[in-house]
């Protein structure tokens, strides 16, 4: 794992030093390449080949490609055997593989490689660029297109501090944020600045900038056509995917350890690591809250369960205070995230990856993804409802839903419930999409200043979610459609999002089993009744898990990471910060947000009319992303 960066353009600013925003995500080292119109930057966290014949930039022995790469290629070694009678090696590292295979099969290479990664390979000679993310996005790549000038890097704020960039502002991407709490596809906060989408590669001729083109290598495989296997037989063959899939990703020449929550996806991870090294002493990290008993917001305290998985395995289990002081840490968050995501979960994630730096890991393996590749979620459990609320006449589902919307706030039980009737009257796939908004989108558009709003009444969030479903014409299941979305949007602009940023703030490799490329194209042809089978989601997963875990694990309530955030909010160390971000004086000055409307949201979230407790977190992450990204420059948190 490293940061890369880079610049093409006529004129590269020699006075600045791209590495200088992203020296967290490499410690152990860090280079730099210059040729006329064109500078790659490396910083390197050093996990394969240790020596320095693995620092990078990296060329070829003739010098034609360099290449900066972030990631890892677990089928590296496999590659390697096809190229070994054509070049001579000089490391052990994936980098040099995935070097000399761009040198002999061109961008063909991507298809080949099972693995995390986003990288930068120049060819000296034809003086081309192509820039390449993997097939999930579990690696971030952005990149800035204006005006002859190319700007890219593993972080946006790289970008943000370059100087001269056109900072216009994108305010659908706003718009996205405060509807999803993350935005989905290639939107950023900037015009200018897009995400270089998961399985796509760039290839830009850099003395013709203009010619730049964005091509695709990689999709889902959901075809719509499912194993005639027995179950039996598929359970069989899950569980040797799975460990497959984790013997692969535990390859390094560091320490590594494991995130476990007591949850199935990672405590199955952390047990085929066992399985695949039965006399190793291992060792998995997990979160202690001040909330050790009972639930709270609908969350159910984890500890117990990591405590009995650690029993169960006989390994070490290290338990990290969560420690989180929302008012000292929010501005830091949001700076290392790069875009204004509303959750609290990131904060767990960097305290246990800093704990893991200190005791000398580097590479840390989870369960991240589990729920997104064979089911797991609550709104994937709402789809056993679907046929219910077909029946239902429109005008009886609205009423329904407004008399739902007169319970309190307060209870999960009914925040879910006004989530599943929400789209009442709507078309199926409409009302599943709207599964993932956290507020009603003309709720959203009013929200902003008059002049703005008028711009974006045409922006619906869930069109593009929508329109997806035209690359899986032959995918009928609901649940499929579904993990299709997960793993197109959700995962990668959420979920690996704030993963990697957390960890390599501290300078931590996270790994994700679950999104071995063989494991997902196998998941994708299971039957779906095998991934949900009634109401229990994960259904052939849990059978494997039986194998290996405690039950008690294996069948708990779904939770996850949890923090007061309602508390925070209404009375608690959020408040006044709200106070301060969300004044009139403060959205009057930013000019972005109707004063009289955000204030109203907030007053009908504390009095229970509606739940948007997310979506006002999410305008002070989008308030405190821009005093750090535009106001200043960028942060030096």
């Amino acid at each position: 794992m490293c940061g890369i960066a880079g610049i093409v353009s006529a004129s590269v600013a020699s006075s600045v030093d791209l590495r200088s925003t992203i020296r967290h995500r490499g410690p152990d080292g860090e280079g730099i390449f210059n040729a006329p119109g064109i500078q790659l930057a490396h910083t390197r966290l050093a996990i394969l080949d240790l020596s320095p014949n693995g620092k990078q930039p990296m060329q070829t022995a003739d010098g034609r490609y360099v290449i900066i790469f972030n990631g890892e290629i677990y089928n590296h070694h496999d590659l390697r055997a096809t190229l070994t009678d054509r070049y001579v090696f000089r490391s052990t590292s994936d980098t040099e593989t995935l070097l000399y295979g761009f040198a002999a099969y061109g961008t063909a290479v991507f298809k080949k490689l099972n693995g995390i990664f986003a990288c930068a390979i120049f060819d000296t000679v034809t003086r081309e660029l192509v820039l390449v993310r993997d097939q999930f996005g579990v690696k971030p790549l952005y990149y800035y297109q204006k005006d002859g000038l190319l700007l890219f890097s593993s972080e946006l704020k790289t970008i943000a501090a370059y100087p001269g960039v056109d900072k216009s502002i994108d305010y659908p991407a706003l718009v996205n944020y405060l509807h999803f709490l993350y935005s989905p596809g290639m939107q950023t906060p900037f015009q200018y600045v897009s995400k270089l989408l998961p399985g796509h590669y760039i290839h830009l001729p850099i003395d013709e900038p203009q010619a730049i083109s964005i091509k695709r290598y990689y999709d889902l495989p959901f075809r719509g056509t499912y194993s005639e296997q027995s179950e039996s037989q598929l359970l069989e063959e899950l569980d040797e995917r799975l460990f497959t899939a984790v013997k692969r990703q535990l390859q390094s020449d560091v320490p590594l350890a494991f995130f476990l929550s007591g949850g199935l996806d990672s405590s199955l991870i952390m047990a085929m690591a066992k399985r695949a090294h039965p006399q190793e002493r291992l060792t998995g990290y997990t979160i202690r809250t001040a909330f050790r008993h009972g639930k709270f917001e609908g969350f159910e305290n984890d500890l117990p369960y990591a405590r009995q998985v650690a029993a169960h395995l006989n390994i070490d289990l290290v338990e990290v205070d969560a420690d989180v002081d929302i008012v000292r840490d929010f501005d830091r968050m949001i700076y290392h995230l790069d875009e204004p995501q509303a959750d609290t979960a990131p904060f767990n994630v960097l305290n246990i990856c800093r704990e893991a730096r200190k005791n000398g890991h580097t590479v840390l393996l989870g369960g991240t993804a589990g729920d997104d590749v064979f089911s797991g979620y609550r709104r994937h459990q709402a789809l056993t409802m679907e046929p219910f609320l077909n029946k239902i006449p429109p005008v009886v589902g609205r009423l329904l839903n407004r008399t739902i919307n007169l319970g309190a706030n307060d209870a999960p039980l009914l925040r879910r419930l006004r989530k599943l009737t929400a789209g009442m009257g709507q078309p199926q796939q409409e009302r599943m999409a709207d599964y993932f908004a956290r507020l009603p989108i003309a709720t959203n558009h009013k929200l902003f200043e008059r002049t703005i709003g008028h711009t974006l009444h045409d922006h619906q969030p869930r069109h593009q979610l929508l329109t997806a479903l035209e690359r899986i014409p032959n995918e009928k299941s609901l649940l499929n459609q579904l993990l299709f979305w997960e793993l197109s949007y959700f995962l990668p602009d959420h979920n690996l999002n704030y993963t990697d940023k957390m960890s390599m703030a501290v300078g931590v490799e996270t790994r994700v089993p679950f999104l071995d490329t063989e494991l997902v194209e196998f998941s994708t042809k299971l039957p779906p009744s095998l991934k949900m089978h009634g109401r229990t989601t994960k259904y052939l997963l849990r059978k494997v898990a039986e194998r290996y875990l405690p039950s008690a694990v294996i069948y708990r309530p779904k939770t996850g990471f949890g923090t007061p955030l309602r508390d925070w909010l209404r009375s608690g160390q959020l408040n006044e910060m709200l106070k301060c971000y969300l004044s009139e004086e403060s959205l009057r000055q930013r000019g972005i947000f109707d004063p009289v409307a955000v204030h109203q949201l907030i007053r009908d979230n504390q009095n229970g009319k509606l739940d948007a407790t997310y979506s006002i977190w999410g305008l002070m992450a989008i308030e405190s992303w821009f005093r750090q990204f535009v106001d200043s420059g960028h942060s030096t948190l």
